[in-house]
């Protein structure tokens, strides 16, 4: 494939590099194969970061921190722009890649890498806006503000669902802070990293840069836990399941590390008796089958006004009739494959416990060759275990309410709380959900769906999604150290509060 070629991919890759150099190749560590969703067939493979890797990799990076925290904002921002510049010229490619590894659609393939770009254009315009406070001082001729300096060394492990576009969240907010990243990324999707590594390469070079950006691709057991109990990593920024995330936060927080936990979903669409349908079916048929139900903002609840349930299923299932389920690089096709054959079996077994809570099958809810699957709906309860719980899959769970006290209690009733929506056209029942007393989630939207969320505003959740926040708004601070200064510039020593402290007779 041409594109493989166009972004340095090889048959056998090397999976460590300090950014700006050429990849370590040791051998020593053990080899990954990369597997197309799609085939079961192995598109490359990639050389593990051994123990030695890593540690030339860390050294480097500190070296970097010393140099990169001197530069100027505004320049980091330059080099941020120039990525930027970097991911449109390779955008149809590393979209085809990530289309060919992960197993969602070109579309959205394209769009991740759009995401990539996005967030680069919204960090070099930060790095001019870096801003601190100033504060009046309660003492005579004194001055105080607030200034933001670099953090030191950001660990960044990406999940396989998004396996390029949150390393740009991270990576391009944090250079511009002055810090250093080194990414772990999924072992389900290193040929993606291996060429977002290259991409970086050629800009750093350009410039003589070396180790803002590196790669470390190995396992979770291996490369993970060394970058979770390193002092040297001053925050990591981990996207993945709950119960991972919880291992994540003891690792880090008993060495006082930071960190930005993006993790489970379990996001729902409320559907009032005003709401369009001809909004809500493409809707809820993107945000459930997008991805093969595999975005951390997928929506699996639908949570419908009880006069309007009839209505909304016979418009829901004929949507799903036209659901083209294929290979996800093929004009047309609106759904790919799971990501592997365990997605396939948490699938079947989710549907098992459906069965036995006595939930109703409404469409699909059936294995196809390989690694696809049907996208289904099911009748179910709020309340039962498995409707409380993430399925990484494209499985919706239609729920009946009615009252919207009723509908936002129930939307709340769940342990995580990344994305919400509400559709409707009733001004009152908007603000209700938007408001203290409605959805509890990080991000509520009305009128659209749960996924797809823009890089201009902060994306996280509470709860057991981890309460993280990255790409957007004031994200930045995440990424910097605060320091508080006060300037006396009289010839006094006034202390706080009015104490007096006279050392005078």
């Amino acid at each position: 494939m041409d594109f493989l070629k166009e972004l340095g991919i090889k048959q056998n890759n090397y999976g460590t590099c300090v950014g700006g150099e050429e990849w370590i190749k040791t051998g020593k560590g053990k080899k990954l194969n990369s597997i197309n969703p799609s085939t079961g067939e192995i598109i490359a493979s990639v050389y593990q970061a051994s123990d030695t890797d890593y540690e030339k990799v860390m050294e480097a990076s500190e070296d970097a921190f010393n140099q990169w925290k001197k530069v100027p904002a505004p320049v980091r921002g330059q080099l941020i722009r120039e990525i930027g510049d970097a991911l449109r010229e390779k955008k149809d490619a590393l979209g085809s890649l990530v289309s060919l590894e992960m197993g969602k659609i070109k579309q959205e393939g394209d769009g991740e890498v759009q995401e990539m770009i996005d967030i680069a254009d919204f960090a070099v315009g930060q790095s001019r806006m870096l801003y601190g406070k100033t504060m009046h001082s309660e003492r005579y001729d004194h001055r105080m503000y607030e200034q933001w300096h670099p953090l030191g060394i950001l660990g960044v492990i990406t999940a396989f669902n998004f396996p390029v576009a949150v390393w740009a969240w991270n990576a391009c907010l944090a250079a511009i802070c002055g810090d250093i990243t080194v990414w772990k990324p999924s072992s389900s999707a290193p040929l993606c990293a291996v060429a977002v590594q290259n991409i970086a390469n050629d800009v750093l070079n350009n410039h003589g840069y070396k180790g803002i950006f590196s790669t470390v691709i190995g396992s979770g057991s291996v490369v993970g836990e060394r970058m979770l109990n390193d002092n040297r990593i001053t925050l990591v920024s981990f996207t993945g399941s709950t119960k991972m995330g919880r291992h994540v936060s003891e690792v880090v927080s008993e060495r006082f590390g930071k960190t930005i936990l993006e993790l489970g979903g379990n996001n729902a669409i409320v559907v009032d008796e005003t709401a369009d349908m001809n909004m809500v079916i493409p809707a809820i048929a993107f945000g459930a089958v997008g991805t093969a139900g595999q975005r951390c903002t997928s929506t699996r609840r639908i949570i419908i006004q009880e006069t309007r349930y009839e209505e909304l299923v016979n418009q829901l299932v004929s949507a799903y009739e036209q659901v083209n389920i294929g290979d996800p690089l093929k004009d047309g096709t609106l759904m790919g494959p799971l990501v592997n054959e365990k997605a396939v079996e948490d699938y079947k077994n989710a549907l098992e416990r459906v069965k036995e809570s006595g939930g109703e099958i409404l469409y699909g809810g059936k294995t196809l060759e390989g690694n696809f699957v049907q996208p289904t709906i099911v009748k179910a309860e709020n309340h039962w275990d498995i409707v409380q719980e993430e399925t990484f899959a494209p499985i919706l769970y239609i729920i009946t309410y009615s009252t919207l006290e009723e509908a936002i209690d129930m939307h709340n009733n769940v342990p995580q709380g990344l994305s919400s929506a509400m559709f409707t056209l009733n001004v009152q029942n908007a603000e209700s959900f938007l408001s203290s007393v409605g959805s509890d989630c990080g991000i509520a939207n009305i009128n659209i769906g749960t996924s797809g969320a823009e890089i201009g505003g902060a994306f996280g959740g509470e709860k057991e999604t981890g309460g993280g926040r990255e790409s957007g708004s004031d994200a930045w601070k995440q990424y910097m150290r605060r320091q508080t200064n006060t300037i006396n510039w009289s010839k006094e020593l006034p202390l706080a509060q009015g104490i007096k402290f006279d050392l005078t007779e």
